[in-house]
C-alpha cells in the first residue's frame, strides 16, 4: 500500500508527497515502487510504479514528470511536459503550471520540495553535497522569485534523505564543503577511521535555506540508509555488494 508522507500545503491546491519504497509492483532488490527509470528493473514496473504514484496525488500519469539528474545546480523552468526519454539534464524544476507533478528521484541525496502557495509556483530539486555546494537550492529560489514568488511565502520540505549517522565521508569532501565556509566544519564528526568523517548533509542544506530568509524550512528527517523497511539507498546496496539500486520518488504539484 502507497502511504507516504504528507506535506500538502492547507488551503491551497498544493500537494507535496514523499514517497517511501512500499505499495509498488517491482520484485526483488528493487521490491516495490521503484520509481527510477535509471535502474536495471523492468521498465513495464517502473511505469506502473509511476502510475501509481500519479493517480496518489491526483495527476496524469504522463504529466509526472522527472529530469536526468547529475549533481549540478541547474534548474528547468517547467511550461509543459515532455516525452520520458526526453527529459533535459537537470537537477531542479520550477513551474507555475497546474496538474504538472515535479518528481525528484534519490537514492540517499536530498529532495526537496518548494512551494509558493500564495502565488501558485512550485519548486523540486535533488541536492547531495555537490548541489548543496554548488547552490541549488539558492538558485531554485531566485528562479522563484523571477516567476513571480515572494520570499516571504516560499516553504521549503527536506525529504528522506541520508543522516549523519550513516554518512562517511573521505577528507575530500570535508575540504570541498568547508571551502565554501569554513563555520561548515562543525558538520562533520572524526570517525574511527583515519581521514574519515560523519557527515550532516540534511544540516548543510538547512544552513544553506536559512540564509535565503524564506518563510519556512521543514525536514522530515528520515534517514534512507538507516530505515531498510522504507526506503531505497545507493550507499546500503553498495556496502552490501549489490550493484543496483531502486530510487524514492518525492513530487510536488499544484491541482486545478
Amino acid at each position: 500500500m502507497i502511504n507516504p508522507i504528507i506535506k500538502d500545503i492547507e488551503n491551497s491546491d498544493i500537494k507535496i508527497r514523499f514517497y517511501s519504497k512500499q505499495g509498488g509492483v517491482s520484485k526483488g532488490q528493487y521490491a516495490s515502487l521503484n520509481s527510477g527509470f535509471g535502474s536495471d528493473d523492468l521498465e513495464e514496473n517502473i511505469i506502473e510504479n509511476r502510475r501509481l504514484v500519479a493517480d496518489n496525488i491526483g495527476i496524469l500519469p504522463e504529466n509526472l514528470l522527472s529530469v536526468s539528474q547529475y549533481h549540478s545546480a541547474d534548474i528547468v523552468d517547467v511550461k509543459e511536459g515532455w516525452a520520458r526519454k526526453q527529459g533535459p539534464k537537470a537537477d531542479g524544476m520550477v513551474t507555475n503550471q497546474a496538474n504538472i507533478g515535479l518528481g525528484i528521484l534519490t537514492a540517499d541525496c536530498g529532495p526537496i520540495l518548494f512551494a509558493d502557495a500564495k502565488n501558485a509556483i512550485i519548486g523540486a530539486v535533488h541536492s547531495g553535497w555537490r548541489g548543496t555546494v554548488a547552490g541549488i537550492s539558492e538558485n531554485m529560489i531566485e528562479k522563484m522569485l523571477e516567476k513571480g514568488a515572494e520570499r516571504a511565502s516560499i516553504k521549503a520540505f527536506l525529504g528522506p534523505m541520508i543522516a549523519q549517522a550513516s554518512y562517511e565521508v573521505g577528507e575530500d569532501v570535508r575540504q570541498q564543503v568547508i571551502a565554501h565556509n569554513a563555520l561548515n566544519a562543525d558538520l562533520f564528526i572524526k570517525n574511527s577511521d583515519e581521514g574519515k568523517y560523519l557527515f550532516n548533509l540534511p544540516g548543510l542544506i538547512t544552513r544553506r535555506l536559512e540564509t535565503t530568509n524564506i518563510s519556512h524550512i521543514e525536514d522530515v528527517a528520515k534517514d534512507t540508509y538507516a530505515d531498510a523497511d522504507d526506503y531505497f539507498s545507493y550507499r546500503r546496496n553498495t556496502h552490501n555488494n549489490i550493484k543496483d539500486y531502486g530510487r524514492n520518488i518525492s513530487v510536488i504539484t499544484k491541482i486545478n
